[in-house]
């Protein structure tokens, strides 16, 4: 088999990867080692940043999202008590961020490739990258039991941090950066409507908590709790409980609760793999980088580092420059790194260390206090949520 565009991965990224090159005239083949059902239900982020929603209309991938996702114009923060709206239009001259999860955006990117674009093959397993750094790259697969060959002219691994094609770059030529934090996310999702049109991010002194949606009937929140957590440790009473708790207001308002369908703890990490390329293999989403999830960042930095890839390829076609490609790793890494100190800065800002001291704890509500008071302080907050521009 042979294709000009290797795409291991049918997550957001491999899938609107296709999608973009299938709309420049390029072909593409996309690996994916799981099968469609699973692809379609495993659950992951859900906020699109104003330029993934912009890029997925642009891509003809807008339609659903656009009927059924819920745009939202601020979130909210609380501590000690008290609740700040964080305006986004106001702030940053009308950008916005839309809720509609991952699972449905990968739903719409399958339906479009099998219908118009070029093949999909589910449980098709990536066993190898070869010949990275020659002209003729090579991914072998297993497909139905049989191992296979595609011959590719460049190879995109958007197969997460797991994946086979991290592997295929030396490890002599590559630096890694991360940092592992000592608590996670037990995350519900709960047959509730929203208690709050808006997510409501709280830093309280039991730890974080977040108010989150999939739906205006399905709740989607987390609160904050020691690295390793058994969801199951959890009763259901007792988790609404402590959210109610942590999301206590002065002027009484009340969290609304509802059957929970959905438990699991998300660990908390920082990972930047560098570079993002070697000869002709390119890395894109958790095959390079990993942030935390508070700042709603990871869904996002995978469409920005395919719709860079993309726009490389397609530039090289018209010009036959290879300058764009050849910057494709430092201009992703620019964006990932500001959205690695976004969620960095979101993350030690509401979240409190198991080892907290009462001064760290004042600085918490200081930072908050100036959030709250100061439009400079509170635009780059709301700039950096909303997104940063793409390379």
């Amino acid at each position: 088999m042979r294709t000009t565009v290797g795409i291991i991965g049918a997550g957001p990224a491999g899938l609107l990867l296709a999608r973009l090159l299938h709309n420049a005239g390029i072909d593409s083949v996309v690996l994916e080692s799981r099968d469609r059902s699973y692809v379609e239900h495993r659950q992951r982020a859900g906020i699109l940043e104003q330029g993934t929603v912009d890029v997925l209309r642009a891509a003809g991938a807008g339609e659903r999202m656009d009927r059924e996702g819920l745009r939202h114009d601020g979130i909210e923060l609380r501590y000690d008590r008290k609740r700040h709206r964080v305006d986004f239009p106001a702030l940053t001259g009308g950008r916005s961020v839309t809720v509609y999860a991952q699972t449905e955006v990968c739903k719409d990117l399958i339906a479009l490739q099998l219908k118009e674009g070029g093949p999909l093959l589910f449980e098709a397993e990536a066993l190898a990258v070869e010949g990275a750094a020659t002209d003729s790259p090579r991914v072998r697969f297993r497909h139905e039991g049989v191992e296979d060959v595609l011959e590719c002219d460049y190879v995109v691994g958007c197969d997460g941090f797991w994946g086979v094609a991290r592997s295929a770059i030396p490890a002599e030529l590559t630096r890694v950066f991360e940092r592992t934090y000592p608590f996670g996310w037990l995350g519900i999702l709960a047959d509730v409507p929203p208690s709050h049109d808006e997510l409501v991010y709280a830093r309280h002194d039991r730890g974080f908590a977040l108010l989150s949606m999939r739906s205006p009937s399905v709740s989607r929140l987390y609160l904050q709790v020691p690295e390793g957590t058994d969801a199951e440790s959890w009763g259901d009473e007792e988790i609404w409980d402590e959210l109610e708790r942590r999301f206590e207001t002065e002027d009484g308002w009340r969290l609304e609760r509802g059957p929970i369908t959905q438990k699991s703890v998300t660990p908390m990490r920082s990972y930047v793999h560098e570079p993002m390329r070697h000869g002709r293999l390119f890395l894109a989403g958790d095959a390079a980088h990993i942030v935390p999830p508070t700042g709603a960042k990871g869904l996002n930095l995978a469409v920005g580092d395919v719709v860079t890839f993309a726009r490389a390829l397609a530039h090289r076609r018209e010009t036959g420059s290879d300058a764009l490609l050849d910057a494709y790793s430092a201009t992703c890494l620019s964006r990932v790194w500001q959205a690695e100190r976004f969620s960095y800065d979101m993350t030690t800002l509401l979240h409190r260390a198991p080892d907290a001291t009462p001064f760290e704890d004042r600085l918490q509500t200081a930072r908050l206090e100036r959030i709250t008071s100061s439009r400079a302080a509170e635009t780059d907050l709301a700039e950096g949520y909303t997104g940063f521009p793409f390379g």
